[in-house]
């Protein structure tokens, strides 16, 4: 009798390992789906970049357009804007 708790114990450490080496496998997946769901997140926020600098540069230049208009047309041209951080 003074051996069965420990065998039993033993078992239920078995059966904890078979458990838990199950797992590695599904942790590699999670890693490998977060890791593309990062750089998916990165390239769309370079892209995101990318677009609003073209934006702004587009919108300086009907500035510019606008404001020498203005000035042809004798009027006063609005202060230059503040650029974003």
């Amino acid at each position: 009798m003074a051996g069965e708790p420990q065998s039993q114990v033993l078992s239920l450490l078995r059966e904890i390992r078979a458990k838990l080496e199950g797992h590695d496998p599904r942790f590699d997946g999670v890693d490998k789906k977060r890791d593309s769901l990062r750089q998916a997140i990165n390239g769309e926020s370079v892209l995101g970049r990318y677009a609003a600098a073209e934006v702004e540069e587009r919108f300086d230049a009907m500035e510019k357009r606008l404001a020498a208009l203005e000035k042809g047309a004798g009027k006063k041209p609005p202060p230059p804007r503040k650029p974003n951080p």
